[in-house]
């Protein structure tokens, strides 16, 4: 420790005092995000708002069939968000791939999430990003100093470098369009001082013409790829009852690493159900970027060994719990269920981080399953 003078750990301002984070703001833009731990009735007003757009745009008469609703939902996984983007490239090339009303992202699904909400013109920028990325664009390591005083294992500029390169002022202009179409693209992220998960309309920040919006969708992006302890946090300068603060975001795995709409959104839904009216027909496409089958190694008997495959078997565990509870509320408000993920066909290995030849082959594997009729789960293994 006396080799080390020049060690200084990171500082930050102050944390959002308990019970503000849910009158925080970024831009200041009213419906910027969403805390569902605070409450669905905001999200659920935004869906419904939105969503009216989507249904005066298609011209569907009141007395006639109702337009579809077609929602994605992609999973965290790090390097396996190869998979996901191939499929979503193989789909347009098999030529039934829809456009979506809603979709979602967490993590890696995070930066799927807008090249798969814009369509199939966007496929190029998706299918370079996880075929063509190196290492050196994700990450710089760190020294082991860092997990003493640094906040990250990584330094993960060259991935802010990388979310730049693509998502610019044509693709934000891209996203506002589409939200004034009545059309939502939600990214989670999670705020690590008030242990709640934070969702962001990107859609309604893109449209929003703030000056730092670009820089903000950029560092949500960012922010909910953030591996804790192998990313740093994002940092983001907040306002809350006049005052200025400063919140500390993560992945949003930490919560969950899928995610459709909040379960306690859809009360109006399931009494208009009840009472036998109508309700936009919806299908969910769940695209799980990782297996569901167990993946059996053994394990060595250290410490490091042992706390690490713990560490995995639970986030295993958690993944497959995200598409169990999705199931149930898509049953309950009887809404289409369609699931994919990593088979055990794929045997090949990753043998370093965002190892080049395992997404691609990974990429390739999502493509060519898409490419001949992906055959959608209709609910959860074993379930």
């Amino acid at each position: 420790m006396a080799g080390l003078p020049g060690c200084a750990t990171p500082v930050r301002e102050p944390a959002v005092p308990s019970g503000l984070h849910a009158r925080a703001t970024v831009l200041g833009v009213p419906n910027e995000r969403f805390h569902p731990a605070s409450g669905a009735a905001p999200l659920e007003a935004e869906f419904i708002t939105t969503l009216t757009r989507h249904v005066a745009r298609t011209g569907a008469p009141l007395d006639g069939p109702l337009p579809k609703i077609d929602m994605l939902a992609v999973s965290g996984g790090g390097e396996n968000g190869a998979f996901g983007a191939g499929l979503l490239c193989g789909w347009t090339a098999q030529g039934t791939r829809p456009e979506f009303e809603v979709v979602t992202g967490i993590s890696t699904g995070a930066l799927t999430a807008p090249f798969a909400f814009l369509g199939p013109s966007y496929d190029p920028q998706l299918r370079a990003v996880y075929t063509e990325l190196e290492p050196k664009q994700v990450l710089l390591p760190r020294s082991l100093t860092a997990a003493l005083f640094d906040d990250a294992m990584a330094d993960n500029s060259p991935l802010f470098a990388t979310i730049s390169k693509y998502l610019d002022q044509r693709m934000m202009a891209d996203i506002a369009r589409a939200y004034d179409e009545g059309r939502l693209l939600l990214i989670a992220s999670t705020n690590l001082d008030a242990q709640q998960p934070v969702i962001w309309n990107v859609g309604a920040i893109a449209k929003s013409g703030h000056p730092k919006a670009l820089d903000t969708v950029r560092r949500i992006l960012l922010a909910s790829a953030a591996i804790p302890g192998a990313f740093p946090p994002s940092m983001f300068d907040v306002t809350a009852d006049g005052k200025q603060y400063q919140e500390m975001h993560v992945d949003g795995g930490a919560f969950a690493q899928t995610f459709l709409y909040p379960p306690s959104m859809t009360q109006q839904r399931q009494e208009r159900l009840r009472k036998g009216q109508k309700v936009l027909p919806a299908e969910a496409y769940i695209i799980r970027n990782g297996r569901l089958d167990p993946e059996w190694t053994s394990v060595d008997r250290r410490t490091m060994g042992i706390a690490s495959r713990a560490i995995s078997t639970m986030i295993t565990s958690a993944g497959y719990n995200d598409v169990v509870r999705i199931y149930a509320t898509t049953v309950r408000d009887k809404v289409g269920y369609n699931l994919a993920f990593i088979g055990p066909d794929f045997d090949k290995t990753l043998s370093t981080p965002f190892e080049p030849s395992y997404m691609r082959a990974l990429f390739d594997y999502g493509y060519q399953r898409a490419l001949r009729g992906y055959d959608w789960a209709k609910k959860p293994p074993l379930v």
